[in-house]
């Protein structure tokens, strides 16, 4: 999961000090578009499974205010997201999925089931020795789009002020 917070400058002190709720309503509204950067660009780098289960489940969770702090984040809540981030040691994975996911990403049918087992038992001694790689897609994103986060959170803070005239 990605998650992003604000710290505040002396003027977006001043600011939120002066008039909270068009502050924080302008933040939010700049950490919604930062948000939607980087869920486009997180399900981009998320490999597939020719479902697009993972990719799908993806999304921005709720804007978090708390005081002179504002965050967001994008996530999801599907259990294996953590080891296709992050990857894994080495261990006996279930079988089932693995043939369901070699159908899919194959596109075998009834009539190649022992195909699809063969290879889905290839690929389960594969992980039981080595693991697997994480796709790192989440950490790799925020990475990729801080910059354009940070001017996407300035900007918002920056029209905040304005409007208050407090800015220039």
């Amino acid at each position: 999961m990605s998650g992003h917070s604000v710290s505040l400058d002396a003027a977006a002190k001043a600011a939120l000090a002066r008039a909270p709720d068009l502050f924080l309503d302008a933040l939010a509204r700049g950490i919604v578009e930062a948000q939607a950067l980087i869920e486009r660009e997180v399900k981009e780098r998320t490999p597939t499974s020719g479902a697009g289960t993972l990719r799908d489940s993806i999304g921005a969770l709720p804007v978090d205010l708390s005081g002179e702090r504002i965050g967001g984040a994008v996530g999801t809540a599907l259990a294996y997201a953590e080891p296709v981030e992050l990857g894994s040691k080495p261990h006996m994975p279930p079988i089932e999925p693995l043939v369901d996911w070699v159908k899919r990403k194959m596109g075998l049918g009834k009539a190649d089931a022992d195909r699809a087992e063969s290879i889905a038992r290839a690929i389960q001694w594969k992980i039981f020795r080595h693991g697997t790689k994480g796709a790192f897609m989440f950490r790799e994103t925020f990475q990729a789009v801080q910059p354009q986060i940070d001017a996407i959170l300035g900007v918002a803070a920056l029209r905040a002020i304005q409007k208050m005239g407090g800015g220039s």
